[in-house]
């Protein structure tokens, strides 16, 4: 076993098994892909909170819903979740309208159903990598005990073949080898942390979704009476 009295972060990572190296090379992949999807989903969320207030100022300003209904469906990329839910129970709403329904309640329930479908499409859309966050927040530390465990064992198995074992000899060893937990909780709690932080942004949305969904079937239940 050759000893390195280069003890510092770059040394330790060159000198480690070639097994540890793999395993910090994943979790450092692991942490990458947590920050990427951390940022988008910042970004999907925040944009998805101010195009929902500024739907919601617009639904409730009092306009005409069928014009409003025209201008989200001309511009249904830039409109927002909120807006897509309210185009489709719009949509099934004014054409089951023209096919002249008798039926209240089916004319309301196309509509209803419409609506459930576009918002589940929605929650699916914001929802999307969440459970690699998760994945990453609890796997990640096992991961990187794994490559500990691992370095441990070959610096002690190293040591078999020293006439005198020291703890010079055997700290470069295992520093190496504990890097690879540390690497783990690096990528670990950033993930865990964005994932309750998601969840809990999301749920609100889900919320105001729901909220708007129940208020706009009483809205048009009020037109078909």
């Amino acid at each position: 076993m050759q000893v390195s009295n280069d003890l510092s972060l770059f040394a330790l990572i060159a000198h480690a098994s070639v097994p540890v190296q793999l395993i910090m090379l994943l979790l450092l992949g692991i942490s990458i892909m947590s920050w990427t999807y951390i940022f988008a989903k910042r970004y999907a969320i925040k944009r998805a909170h101010q195009q929902t207030r500024r739907f919601e100022d617009d639904f409730w300003s009092g306009g005409d819903l069928s014009m409003l209904q025209q201008a989200v469906a001309n511009r249904r990329a830039e409109q927002g979740a909120l807006a897509r839910i309210f185009d489709a129970g719009m949509t099934e709403f004014l054409k089951a309208r023209r096919t002249a329904a008798s039926d209240a309640n089916a004319v309301l329930d196309g509509a209803r159903r419409a609506m459930r479908a576009a918002y589940q499409r929605e929650m699916d859309a914001l929802e999307a990598h969440l459970n690699f966050l998760a994945s990453a927040g609890s796997v990640s530390p096992y991961i990187g005990l794994l490559g500990t465990v691992w370095g441990i064992m070959h610096a002690f198995i190293g040591l078999s073949n020293m006439q005198q074992a020291t703890l010079a000899s055997v700290a470069p060893g295992i520093a190496e080898a504990l890097i690879a937990t540390a690497i783990g909780l690096f990528a670990a709690i950033p993930a865990v942390v964005a994932y309750n932080r998601f969840t809990n942004d999301i749920d609100r949305l889900s919320i105001r979704f729901d909220s708007f969904v129940d208020e706009f079937l009483n809205i048009l239940q009020r037109q078909v009476r």
